[in-house]
């Protein structure tokens, strides 16, 4: 880790957010959710606390998902939730954080875009994304810079990928759906 600047790996996820920082672990682990004011879209509670005022609010407060099957549906909010979570982690590091984003394999380049500018705009120094099913086989320790062949398989709430592996990257992909694709307000 860093003197100055922390290193944070994002799985923004459409029901959850984990965020992994180098030398502590996963230092978020929490619904990928914000609670918002509708007569200003102000927001009032990110995460977990957004996630159980769901169904207990008055009408001026709604619950939603910013990210849908595993790319950013409404940018403002996502923007939103990252900063929350990324000030959190930051602490007192004087310097914003390096990220690595994973985003799901088939995703175009505007969502791409919208991911990184996200992520900068949230706080975020340097960003980095990373096709999900290549950071899944990372993660597992299979040998990515090698001529072997790997099938890795990614399973999230919105999105599910398969990757096969060649050297330094993937042969191919099957962006799919996942479960999380319910109504604009349900967490």
């Amino acid at each position: 880790m860093g003197l100055f600047r922390q290193e944070i790996g994002i799985d923004l996820g459409t029901i959850n957010i984990i965020m992994y920082v180098k030398g502590r672990g996963i230092a978020v682990q929490e619904p990928s959710v914000i609670a918002i004011l509708t007569r200003n879209e102000q927001p009032v509670e990110v995460g977990e606390a957004a996630r159980q005022m769901y169904g207990r609010t008055p009408g001026e407060i709604e619950v939603v998902r910013p990210v849908r099957e595993g790319v950013i549906a409404d940018f403002r909010f996502t923007q939103e939730m990252l900063r929350h979570f990324i000030n959190r982690i930051k602490g007192l590091k004087p310097l914003p954080p390096r990220v690595v984003i994973g985003v799901p394999f088939g995703v175009t380049s505007v969502e791409r875009r919208a991911v990184r500018e996200a992520a900068i705009e949230a706080g975020a120094g340097e960003v980095y994304l990373l096709r999900e099913p290549l950071a899944a086989a990372m993660g597992a320790g299979l040998p990515v810079d090698t001529a072997t062949g790997n099938l890795v398989m990614d399973i999230g709430g919105g999105t599910a990928g398969a990757g096969g592996g060649l050297v330094k990257g993937l042969v191919g992909g099957n962006p799919g759906g996942g479960g999380g694709g319910g109504p604009r307000g349900t967490p």
